[in-house]
């Protein structure tokens, strides 16, 4: 049975961009007799708020969208992700970092660094590379030292891709994860966690058998590859979607509310017309 999930971090409203996940998910379950799973992703807990979670139950709903209850929440599962951080320490993959941002930005400006960018943004210059996991302490970060991590994978690391953006198999390569990605972040100090350990674990234990999202994450994808490996969870199919755009070609945020789905309904656009302006046509399906 194909499992897809939408899941949406209550920081602001949803916006088209939103919408066309989540029909683009659910229209792919229901083609095929399967199961769509809503998923809320609050780890950030200082920027997720309650009524942000209301509206994006709401709008779902008035989009024709339904899932089954009780909604995984990310704030309640620490102990899931802790557990795989553990395994994780255990091999010898982590150490613990005390740079604040400030600290990166200055060590990335220094003469001698060059400034590459990767997923999450500017590659970690391993200043604090080297340091013991006995040394850790609340006010750290832990990071993945991915040069080891790579070096545990025996063979190649592959994933499916579908609806035709990318080529159908994406092979992962160590030299890409260590010089483009570098030593991600894998428990935040304020929240003890992080994007990609708590989505890998996530979907592992929602059984997802298909992640549908946007292209922008696609670049995240081999980091999640690789910590299915090294964690030994099941690898989804992963279709990247195009971006919904305005109309200067820019991407749309949480923080555009002229394009939030609320502000289409309170406009008298219906569900309909949603779907025909993020280019998803006709609800075949009912």
């Amino acid at each position: 049975m194909i499992r897809e999930r939408f899941a949406p971090s209550p920081t602001g409203l949803l916006h088209l961009g939103h919408a066309y996940s989540a029909l683009m998910a659910w229209d792919a379950v229901r083609a095929n007799n399967g199961k769509f799973l809503l998923r809320i992703e609050d780890i950030d807990l200082p920027r997720c708020k309650p009524e942000f979670e209301q509206a994006i139950y709401q709008d779902l709903e008035w989009l024709g969208l339904s899932w089954p209850t009780p909604v995984m929440r990310q704030s309640m599962r620490l102990a899931a992700y802790d557990s795989a951080l553990q395994k994780l320490i255990d091999l010898g993959l982590c150490y613990p970092c005390k740079c604040t941002r400030k600290d990166i930005a200055q060590a990335m400006s220094a003469p001698q660094e060059g400034v590459d960018v990767g997923p999450d943004g500017p590659i970690y210059p391993q200043t604090c590379k080297g340091r013991p996991m006995s040394e850790y302490s609340a006010t750290d970060a832990i990071r993945l030292d991915m040069e080891k991590a790579v070096s545990t994978i025996k063979g190649h690391l592959s994933y499916t891709e579908i609806g035709g953006v990318y080529p159908e198999t994406i092979r992962v390569k160590p030299e890409t994860l260590v010089s483009y990605c570098g030593d991600i972040v894998l428990a935040r100090k304020d929240m003890g966690t992080s994007y990609h350990l708590s989505v890998v674990v996530d979907d592992a234990d929602q059984n997802i058998t298909h992640v549908t999202r946007g292209q922008d994450l696609a670049s995240a994808t081999p980091i999640h590859r690789q910590l299915q490996a090294l964690l030994n969870l099941s690898t989804p199919t992963y279709r990247h979607h195009k971006l919904i755009r305005d109309e200067n070609g820019k991407r749309l945020a949480k923080r555009d509310d002229a394009r939030a789905i609320r502000s289409y309904r309170e406009n008298g656009v219906t569900p309909q017309g949603i779907r025909e302006m993020v280019g998803l046509g006709l609800n075949l399906i009912q």
